[in-house]
């Protein structure tokens, strides 16, 4: 037997990936986050591919992070729009990028338990996920200037 770790995300990982899909889907505005929780959880939970949760996600973190976004939209969305180029707007971004831009705004102001630097590197991995050219680089700067504003005092 080997002692070495499985291959692939790991439990929050898995939740953020699914958090991320689920912040999406709300953008859409077909259900209400709670409802998209709910799906994710006792439907979704173990599907493959992009639209599913696996079975081992940390499912308190996913909840958390879905909620938590969506009840503090508004000041969420100012902080990332302000840590934007200043050629961007807000309704320029693509929507996963929101989605991802959020989730990652919404740990970097909210949990304050989670490092900056894995924050800022589990949402860039995510975007690496499902963008290969610029969107991950744009994904760590514009994180990188949240971090700044919500959390001054730390270091990375």
């Amino acid at each position: 037997m080997s002692d070495t770790k499985p291959a692939g995300p790991s439990r929050r990982q898995a939740a953020r990936l699914a958090a991320v899909q689920a912040l999406y889907q709300w953008q859409e505005g077909q259900d209400a986050p709670a409802e998209i929780v709910e799906q994710f959880l006792k439907v979704r939970t173990g599907e493959t591919g992009e639209g599913g949760m696996r079975r081992d996600a940390d499912k308190p973190l996913f909840k958390d992070v879905v909620e938590g976004t969506a009840s503090k939209r508004d000041e969420l969305e100012a902080l990332v729009s302000a840590s934007l180029a200043e050629d961007w707007t807000w309704a320029r971004v693509d929507r996963l990028v929101r989605a991802i831009l959020l989730a990652g705004a919404y740990e970097l102001a909210h949990r304050p338990d989670v490092p900056l630097r894995v924050v800022i590197n589990e949402y860039v991995e995510i975007a690496h996920a499902f963008y290969d050219k610029g969107e991950p680089s744009f994904i760590n700067s514009v994180l990188d200037r949240v971090a700044r504003q919500a959390r001054p005092s730390d270091r990375k």
